[in-house]
C-alpha cells in the first residue's frame, strides 16, 4: 500500500487536550432504583466527563463496543493493551506490524478488524463507522472525524450513541510541540474512561522512574547529533522527505543524552531534505524508524554505507525502532535503547 497519505495525517496532528473526571452533579429526588443507580455509578467511578478538543464527553459507564481508527499509529491500540482492555475492541485498525514489546505486535494482529471495506485514507468511513455500533472511538487526529473526508463526524457518533476522543496532540494537528508527557495525558485519558485510573497511575510511575534512571546516567555527557527518519518512506519530493525535526522525538532524544541533528531543518515536525543537504550534515548516530517495514536496520545500513563519512558510518553507530519512538505507552523503552547506543559505556 501506499505508505504516504495515512503517515502523514498522523505525523501532523496535535492537541490542545484538558481532562477532567468529576461526579455528575444531577441526583434523582424521587428515591428508589434511582437512588440505587446513582450510588452504583458513584462506586464505580462513573460518570467521567472529558473536556477534549473542544467536545465534552461524558461516559456513564465502561466501553464495551470500542473501535480504533487507524491514524497510521499504535498509541491508541497499544495504550488499550496495556490497560488490559483489549476485549473491549470491535474492530481496530491499527498496526505497524512489529514493536519494541515481547508480543504486542501479535496481540494486535489478533485484535478484530470489524469486516469492514476501508477508505482511501486506509480507514473507516462513515456508514461502516455507524454499522459497527461503537459506544466509543479513538482517532489519532481530528482527521478522522472530518465529514469532509467521508468520515463520521464527532455530533454524528453522539447521535448514534458513541462517545468519542482525539488523542494528544490531534486537535490542531500540529506535533511539533508533542513531548513523552501526552503520552502519559494519553494512558490517564483512557484509564478514566475505562475505570482503569489505578492501573494508568502505575504505567507511567514505572515509564517516569525508567526514563529518570537513565538520564541520570547520561546527564553531563556530550550529546551526539542523530539523525531520526522513516524507512523507505517518501512524504515530499526531495530524496529525504521522511527526515524528523520536531516533535517527541526530540524530547525522548534528550532524554537518552542525545540531540536532533535536524532540528533546525524545518518548522514543521519533519524536513524535506535533498542529498546534499544530509551529506554536508555531520551526523554522529542514527534512529531509523520502521512503520510496516519488516528490516528497517537493512534500511539503516544501507545508509551508512551511502554516507561513509558520517561518524555514524565509521562507528557504525545505528538503532531501529519502531513504536516506542511514538506517542503511547512505551517511550522510555525508546529512551533505554538509545542511550545504549549514544552512552553504551554509561547505561
Amino acid at each position: 500500500m501506499s505508505k504516504k497519505r495515512p503517515v502523514a495525517i498522523v505525523l501532523a496532528g496535535a492537541l490542545c487536550l484538558v481532562t477532567a473526571a468529576c461526579a455528575d452533579s444531577s441526583t434523582d429526588k424521587g428515591g428508589g432504583s434511582g437512588d440505587k443507580a446513582s450510588a452504583a455509578a458513584a462506586k464505580s467511578g462513573y460518570p467521567v466527563t472529558l473536556e477534549n478538543c473542544g467536545v465534552s464527553e461524558k461516559i456513564t459507564e465502561e466501553p464495551g463496543r470500542v473501535v480504533v481508527m487507524n491514524g497510521a499509529s499504535v498509541a491508541e491500540v497499544s495504550t488499550l493493551l496495556a490497560l488490559g482492555v483489549q476485549d473491549k475492541i470491535v474492530a481496530n485498525q491499527q498496526s505497524y506490524g512489529m514493536s519494541e514489546v515481547t508480543g504486542r505486535a501479535d496481540a494486535i494482529k489478533a485484535l478484530p478488524k470489524g469486516d469492514v471495506k476501508l477508505n482511501d485514507a486506509y480507514d473507516i468511513p462513515r456508514e461502516a463507522m455507524i454499522g459497527l455500533r461503537p459506544d466509543l472511538v479513538l482517532s489519532t487526529t481530528s482527521y478522522g472525524f472530518d465529514e469532509k473526508n467521508g468520515f463520521a463526524t464527532r455530533e454524528q457518533l453522539k447521535q448514534a450513541g458513541a462517545n468519542t476522543y482525539v488523542s494528544p496532540q490531534g486537535c490542531d494537528q500540529d506535533t511539533t510541540k508533542m513531548t513523552v508527557a501526552d503520552s502519559y495525558t494519553l494512558l490517564r485519558d483512557l484509564g478514566k474512561i475505562f475505570g482503569k485510573s489505578a492501573q494508568a497511575e502505575k504505567i507511567v510511575a514505572a515509564s517516569e522512574k525508567h526514563i529518570a534512571d537513565i538520564s541520570a546516567k547520561v546527564k553531563g555527557e556530550k550529546q551526539p547529533k542523530v539523525m531520526v527518519l522513516f524507512s523507505n518512506m517518501a512524504m515530499g519530493g526531495n530524496d529525504f522527505s521522511s527526515v524528523v525535526a520536531k516533535g517527541i522525538y526530540n524530547d525522548i532524544l534528550a532524554k537518552a543524552g542525545g540531540a536532533n541533528a535536524f532540528e533546525n531543518a524545518s518548522k514543521t515536525s519533519f524536513a524535506d531534505l535533498s542529498k546534499e543537504k544530509v551529506a554536508a550534515t555531520d551526523v554522529d548516530a542514527l534512529v531509523v524508524i520502521g512503520y510496516n517495514d519488516p528490516n528497517p536496520a537493512a534500511y539503516a545500513k544501507k545508509l551508512l554505507k551511502e554516507f561513509p563519512q558520517w561518524p555514524a558510518a565509521k562507528n557504525n553507530t545505528y538503532v531501529a525502532l519502531s513504536d516506542s519512538m511514538y506517542l503511547g505507552p512505551s517511550n522510555d523503552v525508546a529512551v533505554e535503547k538509545i542511550a545504549e547506543m549514544l552512552h553504551p559505556d554509561k547505561v
